[in-house]
């Protein structure tokens, strides 16, 4: 059925037990020959990416190139999929998060995710929505409600919401609710925090936020951030990969590496194409 040899996992049976090693280790991803199907379709692949520590890495390309799915994969989200496959390697810190000794709740705490709709918990506070994800993980602090300050402080969303923190999450504006669900995703310390398309649904005003937001993360949380506005991918991102996809083909990779050279110096006329708006 598949092309990816020995290697496919049916992510449904992946192991779910182990760890991952040192949680507060600077956090560099590298994808290794990533194959993705559905069913029989194989959608995605082959990939291979360096996802650096501390920075942050944009994927750009036209709609249905397999930007999401991949992203899915670095937090194995995938796999919640029916019918899901994958076939390489996800190393986070020379760890394979697919490897059958680490746990896929483990992995979803140090790889955090952010999506493009802002998804608050409408019957809960602010701050519960802040430690939700602790609750749910099993997660206890002895200072919540300086962990709430802190989080909210990084989201870039304390000084508007602190006189507010018991009214519900789902009150708040739509760029404020993003910056919340980030807040959510920073209180259990994660080392990657992947975004998809979080700004689209978002005014100006709320964008930029976010990637003011993003910039001051980047210190302490790796990034990775799925985008369709080039304009964005160059403010906020050192690093770029455009994935694109041919009629009957998994989408792929056609170039990576850093902004400067996939924006000014491609070396696939694809790249040029994709990043002057004369396709996508």
């Amino acid at each position: 059925m598949n092309d990816g040899g020995d290697n496919v996992q049916t992510l449904q049976s992946a192991p779910q037990d182990g760890a991952l090693g040192n949680a507060h280790h600077p956090a560099t991803l590298i994808a290794r020959d990533v194959h993705a199907w559905f069913g029989d379709h194989h959608v995605l692949g082959p990939i291979n990416l360096e996802m650096p520590a501390t920075s942050i890495t944009a994927l750009i390309g036209p709609s249905g190139c397999g930007k999401s799915t991949f992203l899915r994969i670095l937090n194995r989200m995938h796999e919640l999929v029916p019918a899901a496959e994958l076939a390489g390697e996800i190393l986070l810190n020379d760890t394979d998060i697919y490897g059958g000794e680490v746990r896929a709740t483990d992995v979803r705490r140090r790889i955090g995710m952010v999506f493009q709709k802002p998804n608050p918990f409408p019957a809960m506070t602010i701050s519960e929505n802040v430690l939700s994800g602790l609750r749910l993980c099993g997660i206890k602090t002895d200072d919540a409600d300086g962990l709430v300050e802190e989080c909210l402080s990084r989201a870039g969303l304390w000084n508007e919401v602190k006189n507010r923190l018991d009214g519900p999450g789902g009150a708040l504006s739509g760029g404020q609710q993003q910056r919340l669900c980030i807040a959510r995703s920073l209180a259990v310390d994660p080392q990657v925090l992947l975004m998809d398309e979080p700004c689209s649904a978002l005014d100006p005003t709320s964008t930029r936020r976010i990637e003011d937001t993003m910039h001051e993360l980047k210190a302490t949380v790796t990034i990775v951030i799925v985008t369709h506005n080039m304009q964005q991918a160059q403010r906020v991102a050192e690093h770029c990969a455009f994935f694109n996809v041919e009629e009957g083909e998994p989408g792929g990779i056609v170039e990576s590496g850093t902004m400067d050279q996939i924006f000014n110096d491609p070396v696939d006329p694809r790249t040029a194409d994709y990043v002057h708006g004369r396709f996508g």
